[in-house]
């Protein structure tokens, strides 16, 4: 590939890349990374890519994270913003209500699954993943179960940083700086299809097997102290685990028998990521609860929200009851607006049918890399897909962490960077590479990604 374009009239890299050193604390971020090196600094998106203060275009493989649906720089969503902050910059929810959140409410109702039809906005993912917690724990004490206050989640799925939701995270390494956490959270495994524990498995019984460790784990918790299993639709953290056939028709079964909450955190798998309004959808289950946030404002403003069933809503109706919870910027009128006009662009442009219609297609592409003997597994749905990298087609033999750490962020970050896509290296669990483009990608960006895939990886695997 030639070199990315460049633009005009860049803003002062030098300065920024000062400035950023001295004052700016990236998140998740290795400080020392950028010791010696440049900080990379992206100052404005067009479509599916984004540039650099040095005026390089890269491809965006991840939607900023998980959170561009539609793309960067709708004008429509920037005047939707603009128009409601003159009009009303902010008022809270606290008691109050403004047309916008009204609005959007009725509208996340009306395109969620089943009797989801209460709606309660959040800034973001990790506190709408706080607020489901709540909410369980909240909603069993107005109805005869108090001690129903422990939660289930998958191992190494990621559920968000706040205290409460990082308990509920199942990755170690994230999580031992801050413990002791918020006691309750419990682990049951995913659903690697790869990385099953018995090769003979098929993908049905895989998904029955991982099910049942759930109710295995109510079980050994005691279901009276149970409330509630967070499962994304397809997992993340990991590399993009989708759930095998029958596996949430049988966790439904199973939070039935027990009077266990099933939330289905789709952070990132909401609003077309899957090809749908909701993962839930896709997968034809009903949860009790949503968690949603990124692709609901396209990430143009910050907003996040639980959907609860009309059932948990019942005990907070009456008397003096109240759910004694709430966030300052929750349901914030700009970002309601420029959700509502987010939406709008879904319709216009059936972005979830393009999804739909194009995800065999980005996943042909990306199967092509299977002839590298790097690339172990190639897994995901929708327009969000993960590459495992392996050392060993035939034994599935992964990398150790010092292999790891050479791999991924020795070589490939950046060498992926540098040929200008921008995606995710990552080794919470086995090393992956995570693609999750905006939504209004196609075949071309399709063929870019797999190119400069395929140049890279060949590359790694020469280094090894």
């Amino acid at each position: 590939m030639g070199d990315p374009m460049t633009t005009d009239q860049q803003p002062d890299a030098a300065a920024l890349d000062s400035a950023a050193r001295e004052h700016l604390w990236m998140h998740f971020t290795r400080l020392s990374a950028y010791a010696e090196a440049p900080v990379p600094v992206i100052v404005r998106g067009d479509g599916a890519y984004i540039y650099d203060s040095n005026g390089r275009r890269y491809l965006d493989g991840l939607s900023g994270l998980f959170v561009v649906q539609s793309g960067h720089g709708r004008q429509e969503l920037a005047d939707a913003a603009a128009k409601q902050a003159a009009e009303l910059a902010y008022f809270p929810l606290w008691s109050y209500a403004h047309p916008k959140a009204i609005e959007l409410a009725d509208r996340l109702a009306e395109i969620s699954p089943g009797d989801l039809n209460r709606v309660f906005f959040t800034t973001g993912g990790s506190e709408a993943v706080e607020s489901a917690w709540k909410l369980a724990r909240s909603y069993f004490k107005r109805t005869g179960k108090p001690m129903k206050t422990k939660v289930l989640s998958r191992s190494i799925a990621y559920h968000g940083t706040s205290m409460g939701a990082l308990s509920i995270t199942g990755i170690p390494l994230l999580k031992q700086d801050f413990e002791p956490l918020v006691p309750g959270a419990f682990r049951v495994p995913n659903t690697n299809y790869y990385r099953r524990p018995d090769e003979s498995m098929t993908p049905e019984q895989f998904g029955v097997w991982a099910a049942n460790r759930i109710a295995e784990a109510i079980e050994f918790e005691g279901p009276a102290t149970v409330a509630a299993v967070y499962l994304e639709p397809v997992q993340n953290a990991g590399g993009c685990f989708p759930p095998p056939p029958g596996y949430f028709e049988r966790v439904r079964e199973i939070c039935d028998r027990y009077d266990v909450l099933l939330v289905s955190d789709e952070v990132i798998c909401a609003f077309g990521r899957l090809g749908e309004y909701f993962g839930a959808k896709r997968y034809g289950y009903q949860p009790d609860i949503i968690t949603c946030a990124k692709g609901l404002t396209s990430g143009y403003v910050p907003l996040g929200a639980m959907l609860a069933s009309d059932r948990l809503a019942e005990p907070f109706l009456d008397g003096k009851s109240w759910f004694a919870h709430g966030v300052t910027y929750g349901g914030h009128p700009v970002g309601s607006a420029v959700a509502l006009a987010n939406l709008d662009i879904f319709e216009r442009e059936g972005l979830n049918a393009h999804v739909r219609d194009n995800s065999p297609l980005f996943r042909s592409y990306l199967e092509r890399l299977y002839d590298l003997p790097i690339v172990g597994d190639v897994r995901g749905d929708g327009y969000f897909f993960g590459i495992e990298l392996v050392k060993d087609k035939a034994t599935k033999a992964t990398f150790n962490e010092a292999e790891s750490e050479a791999l991924l962020r020795g070589f490939l970050s950046k060498a992926l960077f540098d040929a200008g896509l921008y995606c995710r290296a990552d080794d919470r669990g086995d090393p992956v590479i995570q693609l999750a483009p905006p939504l209004i990608c196609d075949e071309s960006h399709f063929a870019e990604m797999e190119q400069i895939l395929r140049s890279v990886l060949t590359e790694a695997w020469a280094r090894l």
